[in-house]
């Protein structure tokens, strides 16, 4: 090596040794006292992500693709585009087709000009827009009660509502298919809670005389028209027990306004029964009236309990204005037109009919704006429906634990503007996708 090659390699070793001390000299001392921060914790090792896991496992495994969180591309009603392709759609909620509607958007337009897009607030403390006052007066005129109080979600009005009302001392009883919702409200209430088997009047009343006497109020809550099954309670038998047992009746009609009766307002008018006899009316905003949101009819003094005590009320910022604004304009439209629903009806009749014709399996369905088709396994029906999908029609499968082992099912939505080609060819489709899958095995 020669003597300028030694210098080259002196001068880079003494770099290196420079540079190793002066990072010692600025590292942070460290505390012999000090103890590293955990980590923090890793969500993926609990048990329901770990069943997550699984399930999509599978069904990878099966080579079946997930039928849920398709993106719609513009405005679902009974036709939808999902993947740039226009498909007939049977998974929303546009029952009475006003989702879209010049009259509402135009009104929801107005009233983000005037107001903006939030109501930026609780309206007990800075929220209260006209509009919301005008919709929930609207709301009390159309269901023949006193008054009704608007909440910004539909799952919280129930919840909301419950948990209100109701307390350790009082029981809460309800239908076995009853909505989430409504069993979240009772557990928040800290209420005792009874279950009923579906739609048996019987085995309440039953229940209602061994256990009404230990508890100072109680409550029963049933449905307008199942979410599920797309049946019906006997209302005026209900408001018969609730009587007879001292009891408060509430009635959740999220799938039945705008559905029922001969000018949409629910099942006391499809029965005929006196709106006045029932506490409790529930409804959402997001079905017939193309907005979003829940709300509660009925006496005034409950409205006073309720706004005053309604935690996802009085805690919540309020029902957006244009939202507020979209839903008043369904109403008009809906008293304005009621051949909207009597065109619902034929379409659910039709369908319901033309499926029986087919050998499918409807349930207790009565022709409303949700008819299922029971498919009995979950995989069956996953695979049914992205069949469908492959064939244009978007329909999507219930499975459990939505619903109970082997009760797995398509659920289709009825809307006004379906067509009865669209409707007749869904079943023909739902028969041959069935028959092909039954042939292949999967059963």
């Amino acid at each position: 090596m020669t003597l300028k090659q030694q210098d080259v390699l002196s001068a880079l070793k003494k770099r290196d040794r420079d540079h190793r001390e002066r990072r010692q000299l600025l590292a942070p001392v460290a505390c012999p006292t000090a103890v590293k921060p955990p980590p923090a914790f890793d969500f993926s090792q609990l048990a329901a992500h770990k069943q997550l896991r699984m399930m999509a496992a599978a069904a990878e495994f099966v080579g079946v693709a997930s039928p849920f969180f398709q993106v719609h591309e513009g405005c679902a009603g009974a036709t939808s585009t999902i993947g740039g392709r226009s498909v007939v759609n049977f998974a929303s909620y546009n029952y009475a087709g006003l989702n879209g509607h010049p009259e509402v958007t135009d009104a929801a337009k107005a009233a983000i000009d005037r107001y903006g897009t939030s109501a930026a607030a609780s309206r007990l403390v800075a929220g209260e827009r006209p509009v919301h006052r005008e919709l929930e007066t609207s709301l009390a005129r159309f269901f023949g009660v006193e008054d009704s109080l608007v909440f910004v979600s539909g799952h919280a009005t129930n919840v909301s509502v419950i948990g209100c009302l109701l307390g350790r001392d009082d029981l809460v009883i309800c239908d076995e298919f009853s909505h989430n919702s409504i069993f979240e409200g009772a557990k928040l209430s800290g209420a005792a809670r009874l279950v009923f088997p579906h739609n048996d009047l019987d085995r309440l009343d039953a229940l209602l005389r061994e256990h009404r006497g230990n508890h100072k109020q109680a409550l029963i809550v049933v449905e307008g028209l199942y979410s599920m099954d797309g049946d019906c309670p006997d209302l005026a038998r209900l408001v018969k027990i609730k009587q007879e047992s001292d009891c408060w009746l509430m009635v959740d009609e999220a799938h039945s306004v705008g559905v029922l009766g001969k000018t949409g307002r629910g099942i006391a008018e499809e029965q005929a029964v006196d709106p006045t006899q029932v506490e409790i009316w529930m409804g959402t905003l997001s079905k017939s009236l193309a907005s979003t949101g829940g709300y509660v009819a009925g006496s005034q003094a409950l409205i006073d309990i309720l706004r005053a005590g309604a935690s996802g009320f009085v805690y919540s910022v309020g029902l957006p204005p244009a939202l507020a604004a979209a839903a008043v304009a369904a109403l008009k439209i809906l008293d304005r037109e009621p051949e909207r629903l009597q065109r619902l009806r034929e379409n659910a009749s039709l369908f319901l009919r033309k499926a029986k014709q087919a050998g499918l399996e409807t349930g207790e369905a009565m022709g409303g704006s949700v008819i299922p088709i029971l498919i009995g396994d979950s995989l069956k029906a996953v695979m049914t429906s992205n069949k469908l999908l492959e064939q244009g029609f978007n329909a999507l499968p219930i499975i459990f634990p939505a619903v109970a082992h082997k009760q797995a099912r398509l659920r289709f939505f009825m809307t006004s503007e379906h067509t009865p080609a669209q409707i007749e060819a869904v079943v023909s489709s739902i028969s041959g996708v069935l028959r092909d899958l039954q042939g292949a095995g999967n059963t």
